[in-house]
């Protein structure tokens, strides 16, 4: 089936090859990673009129693929592997391989059509790959910082103090490096201006969310909580209500944005304390407390940046 009228090719990603299938017109091909293979596949969409396709985060290996067909005008989709596999279990498709995976993600992207549409951005790719690199870089710190707890060798604790410090410095430069990536990009430094404005958010908090949540400003309230992974979820049958629980979402920038919001919700932001306050006054957790505070200031940034605001505490209410 092709897509409103267009011609969809779904591919799968290996480190040494990618299978490709226009299901369309019943057809697989499989290409070889490197740039002789990516020609050859541009020939071959193009022979077949296909305009559009569609392709699963792979680890980064993607990114030299969806880089070549966009710079010839194909259009590329890059979708989450975890929703097309649900897919393709909903479908009762249980066997997997390569070409099974590229007509699988073909058909994922005929049945759900387009996500909110997003133009590529290198700019905004490069920080997000520095962005996420400085979070592994955290949890790398933290792991090291834990194994210190214990007893260990003295050797051993020698090791672990001289990595944390080569940590430290690495973790400095990147960080300027990111500062120096949003300074200079002029859309980057205009929503870091914005979103840093609301007290309780500063530069680590507003990098992760310009890397990693392009649709700010652009897609209802609704949705931006639900990309965020806050918004909350029915769970009821017949009489049965259950608890509201939120799920999916974008798992590394919820993460710091909850370090994020727990700041301003207990500490900085005056109007977010007074609505956590107010919720855990009427008996809820902490934790759900802080949650209601990260979907309320995700719908407020997004506002504010769909209006090119900053921060006034006189235009939102705790309601």
């Amino acid at each position: 089936m092709a897509q409103n009228g267009l011609v969809v090719a779904g591919i799968d990603i290996a480190k040494d090859k990618a299978d490709v299938s226009i299901r369309a017109m019943s057809l697989r091909q499989t290409f070889p990673s490197t740039a002789q293979g990516r020609r050859q596949l541009i020939s071959w969409l193009r022979k077949h009129k296909v305009t559009n396709a569609v392709m699963e985060a792979s680890g980064g290996y993607e990114r030299d693929w969806a880089s070549a067909l966009r710079e010839k005008d194909i259009a590329v989709r890059i979708v989450d592997p975890k929703r097309v596999r649900h897919f393709a279990r909903s479908a009762g498709r249980l066997a997997k391989n390569d070409v099974i995976d590229a007509d699988t993600i073909g058909w994922f992207a005929e049945i759900f059509g387009e996500a909110p549409s997003q133009a590529h951005d290198a700019a905004r790719e490069k920080l997000q790959q520095m962005v996420f690199a400085r979070q592994g870089l955290l949890d790398i710190r933290t792991t090291l910082s834990n194994k210190g707890e214990h007893d260990v060798p003295e050797a051993v604790k020698k090791s672990h103090s001289r990595l944390l410090k080569t940590l430290a410095v690495e973790l400095a430069r990147l960080e300027a490096a990111i500062a120096a990536l949003i300074k200079t990009t002029p859309h980057f430094a205009e929503r870091a201006k914005i979103i840093e404005s609301v007290p309780g958010l500063a530069g680590t908090t507003s990098a992760c969310l310009i890397a990693g949540m392009p649709e700010l400003g652009q897609v209802s309230n609704q949705a931006i909580a639900a990309l965020l992974g806050v918004a909350p979820y029915d769970d009821d049958s017949g009489k049965r209500q259950g608890q509201r629980q939120i799920k999916d979402g974008r798992r590394k920038v919820r993460n710091v944005f909850y370090m994020g919001s727990l700041g301003a919700a207990t500490r900085h932001n005056a109007m977010l304390k007074t609505f956590y306050d107010r919720l855990i006054a009427k008996g809820k957790k902490p934790k759900v407390a802080l949650v209601a505070c990260m979907r309320k200031l995700i719908v407020i940034l997004n506002v504010m940046i769909a209006r090119g605001e900053t921060w006034d505490a006189g235009r939102y209410t705790v309601g």
